[in-house]
């Protein structure tokens, strides 16, 4: 059959079932692309209508195509230096455990004076306040600093503190600090971004070519484990050249929107340049919309809520004048650049949500406000009312604290504030946009895993784990729905991205069984067979043959009224999730790119962390 030269598809893209999480039965199965977006979806008259010379086949027997898995926030480029250069200690949930993993990496140092970081510190390993003495005794004269992990706050050595040059004495333009003993000498717990800095900047350097070999390598894990775009919800150095640099010899593999952090009581020629950097990007990558923190986090004494926590902490915002946040916010909204402003109380919660009413809706997208660890009822119907994206990472309530609410977290808020935490069921029954996300490298990282804990309301690799608040759990089809669809429309680009439909950006993921049809247990581990941006392929896991999957029995409770698995159905109980990548050659640094100095201040500013190094 001649095909006419303009409805001639690039590729053309058949399986066995078109998903987009909506309510509808979509019986597609065939989907053309050219020029990078979708041409036609349905049924074999899009091959015959549309399959040229030239046209590129892409078959994937029995498998689903759903729209590109978007993470709704994460942070690329300090994570994935971060977690390529560190030392990573979750899962360490005492503290003799945290100095054995020292010991072992400090083992292999071999230049003395060496720094040590590491990440992912849970803070509950210490009685009390976290206090880095315990660092000096068993390491003396070894600067370690250790990033906790919510990533708002550092433990580090005596060594540390002395090649900081930190006297206790700092002040800060924010609710930054750092702690002293009764003696008045730092104790070691470095608080938020601007005390953070202090010792960053006294990290090793890390090469630029290094930084762009370690986030070239995370974002082909993330496509792998089947992302095709993320959120970035920071733009700091050296963001902008790891980018470019990667898109120097290829292609990034997801498509990213980058989001500048607006430091807490800037001024407004701060706000004038960060305004300056709106539009700025390459081929994937684009600077959209602007981020605030208007407070830290609970497990470190400084979230913004109504009331102090049991140590009469979490009671103030980050910013020491909020009028300014609300003069940052119109100023924002009135050049029509959207916000996304970090509230973790439920004073931030509500001083954000006053702040947008005021300024109004911003042209360039809807506002946001991210992490809402805890919302009192007389919240959750104003989001929708002001059209205010709630954006969500439930696998922070999940995997960071307990059903017992014995966790740090739970018992400084008290069981009437935990029992507020990450409402996501309540927020959609209220007609809330909820995006979801995973806030990597702090949340778990594999959209997979993420989604199923949201429905389980625990960790999907920990089935005797009692599930947190278990009302609010979602269906599959509202958590996938929270990973496509959703981020489109915070990202104002609903008419474009997060549906597979003739006209939209063919940014797609192929799995190998509907999650709608899994388990949550069974969704954790369905094969990534590839994705695609721009209508460009990238091939993951090895296609299954017929009759590979069979059905596995499964305790999982699913709240959702999704159809449940066909018989012959079921995917591998092992919980890695298959890889199968083969990645770049590692970048060249351009011309005139600079080292850099390591350390992420926190999860919503970006500077590239060190390990050991010398």
């Amino acid at each position: 059959m001649h095909t006419e030269p303009e409805t001639e598809a690039d590729l053309i893209l058949r399986v066995g079932r078109v998903q987009n999480f909506d309510t509808g039965t979509d019986r597609a199965h065939v989907v053309a692309v050219r020029d990078g977006r979708i041409l036609a979806v349905g049924g074999e008259e899009v091959s015959a209508r549309h399959l040229g010379a030239a046209t590129e086949l892409l078959d994937f027997p029995g498998a689903t195509v759903t729209p590109g898995l978007t993470d709704a926030h994460a942070h690329p480029v300090w994570g994935a230096v971060e977690t390529g250069n560190g030392l990573g200690l979750a899962g360490l949930t005492t503290l003799d455990q945290v100095l054995a993993a020292l010991a072992e990496r400090i083992a292999t140092v071999t230049t003395g004076g060496s720094w040590v970081t590491g990440y992912d510190l849970d803070p509950d390993v210490f009685d009390g306040e976290p206090d880095g003495a315990v660092l000096g005794r068993r390491f003396p004269g070894v600067p370690v600093s250790l990033m906790t992990r919510d990533a708002h706050a550092l433990v580090i050595s005596p060594a540390a503190v002395e090649r900081a040059g930190l006297t206790g004495a700092e002040t800060f333009d924010d609710a930054s600090r750092i702690a002293v003993g009764p003696d008045g000498r730092p104790t070691g717990y470095v608080v938020e971004l601007q005390a953070m800095d202090l010792v960053f900047a006294h990290y090793p350097e890390v090469a630029p070519a290094q930084a762009a070999r370690y986030v070239a390598e995370q974002l082909h894990r993330m496509a792998a484990h089947g992302l095709t775009g993320l959120h970035a919800l920071d733009f700091a150095d050296p963001s902008e050249a790891v980018f470019r640099e990667i898109e120097r010899t290829g292609d990034l593999p997801l498509r990213i929107r980058c989001s500048p952090l607006v430091p807490a009581d800037s001024t407004p020629e701060v706000w004038r340049g960060t305004a300056a950097l709106h539009g700025r990007g390459g081929r994937r990558w684009r600077v959209e919309g602007v981020k605030f923190m208007l407070d830290g986090t609970a497990d470190n004494g400084s979230a913004w809520f109504e009331h102090p926590d049991v140590h009469g902490q979490n009671h103030a915002p980050l910013w020491k004048d909020p009028a300014a946040y609300r003069r940052a916010v119109a100023y924002f909204t009135s050049l029509g650049i959207p916000t996304a402003t970090h509230a973790i109380g439920d004073r931030a919660v509500r001083y954000a949500l006053d702040a947008i009413e005021a300024a109004g809706p911003a042209e360039g997208g809807p506002h946001r406000i991210e992490h809402l660890e805890s919302v009192p009822d007389d919240l959750l119907g104003r989001f929708a009312e002001l059209g205010v994206v709630a954006g969500l990472q439930p696998v922070h309530g999940t995997r960071m604290t307990k059903a017992d609410r014995s966790d740090g977290w739970s018992t400084r808020l008290g069981a009437e504030r935990a029992a507020r935490g990450w409402r996501t069921r309540d927020l959609l029954d209220h007609g809330a946009v909820v995006a979801l996300g995973s806030d990597w490298p702090i949340g778990e990282g594999d959209p997979r895993a993420a989604l199923a804990d949201a429905q389980l309301r625990r960790p999907v690799d920990s089935p005797d784990t009692a599930p947190v608040q278990p009302g609010q759990a979602v269906t599959a089809r509202e958590a996938y729905a929270g990973m496509t669809s959703a981020p489109a429309l915070a990202a104002g680009a609903g008419d474009r991205l997060g549906r597979i439909a003739p006209g939209y950006l063919a940014d797609l993921t192929v799995l190998a069984a509907d999650p709608l049809d899994l388990t949550p247990a069974q969704q954790a581990v369905n094969p990534v067979l590839a994705t695609l941006v721009d209508g460009r392929p990238q091939l993951h896991a090895a296609p299954v043959a017929d009759g590979e999957l069979h059905a596995v029995p499964s305790t999982d409770p699913v709240p959702s009224t999704d159809p449940a698995p066909p018989a012959g159905l079921a995917l591998p109980t092992d919980p890695v999730p298959p890889v199968g990548l083969a990645l770049p050659t590692d970048p060249v640094p351009p011309a005139g790119l600079a080292p850099t100095h390591g350390g992420p201040p926190h999860h919503d500013t970006l500077r590239p962390t060190p390990g050991v190094t010398a």
